[in-house]
């Protein structure tokens, strides 16, 4: 077998499910927001007495925050669609007595309006404006770390060709979309982060477990573009792309 192949099976062999990246390490490196996402939320969750987490994947983020604060929030939520990642966030959260709901992403939330007084995602797929306004308290915030638009670009376009970038995960976007829902944006930061990819097994794990970056990827059907890029690592080492993250914070006034 050669090296590809070995590294191609690695690859494929490797986890997916949750939002835990422990298998990159040594294989990828992936630079951090400034801001501190796990603290910000932090702050605020240790504060709230009703919280929502959306699209928690396996819960891996909340449960950190959860437990670097004193005390957890007697009402407690979140929602995810997948139904691998639903498992492990409800294993994640049973110790604090969180309820994990399955709710398709762009769903109608099962909750009563003003709800909860904080609603949180971390890289939601779609974030429901009008939904995080009805159940948020008023006063509430929604806190929320979102994937930029264009971000991985360049490890898209090495698998798929040049793609256009869609407009849609742009600032301006976002707000006009919150402002629209009845929101009042209060912070917005934006950042582009530094990401390498060692070898090929990571950049086909990445692009499993990241499945917007190369929609519908499979290795059989991009197999020409991994060797041509499997090669361009062997002669020039990793491979950098930029991931694209912003940083929203919202309240409802009304």
């Amino acid at each position: 077998m050669s090296r590809f192949d070995e590294l191609v099976a690695e690859g494929e062999a490797a986890p997916v499910e949750g939002w835990d990246f422990s298998w990159f390490a040594g294989r990828a490196i992936d630079q951090r927001p400034s801001w501190g996402y796990a603290r910000l939320l932090a702050g605020r969750m240790a504060t709230a007495h009703a919280a929502l987490d959306l699209q928690t994947g396996g819960g891996e983020v909340l449960a950190e925050v959860l437990t670097s604060i004193p005390t957890v929030p007697p009402i407690l939520a979140a929602t995810e669609s997948w139904p691998p990642n639903l498992l492990i966030a409800r294993r994640n959260l049973a110790a604090f007595n969180a309820t994990v709901v399955a709710v398709d992403d762009p769903a109608d939330l099962p909750f009563p309006p003003a709800s909860f007084e904080l609603v949180a995602s971390r890289h939601p797929v779609v974030t429901p404006w009008d939904q995080v306004h009805r159940v948020l308290r008023p006063g509430g915030t929604y806190l929320s770390q979102q994937v930029g638009a264009g971000s991985v670009r360049e490890l898209t376009d090495a698998i798929m060709g040049p793609q256009p970038v869609h407009p849609s995960r742009s600032p301006m976007v976002l707000v006009a979309a919150a402002e629209a829902a009845g929101l009042e944006v209060v912070d917005l930061r934006q950042e582009a982060l530094r990401m390498e990819f060692f070898d090929i097994a990571a950049v086909i794990a990445f692009l499993r477990k990241v499945v917007w970056t190369v929609p519908g990827f499979t290795v059989a059907a991009y197999r020409d573009r991994l060797a041509e890029l499997h090669t361009f690592i062997e002669r020039h080492g990793p491979f950098v792309a930029f991931s694209q993250r912003l940083l929203i914070k919202a309240q409802r006034t009304r």
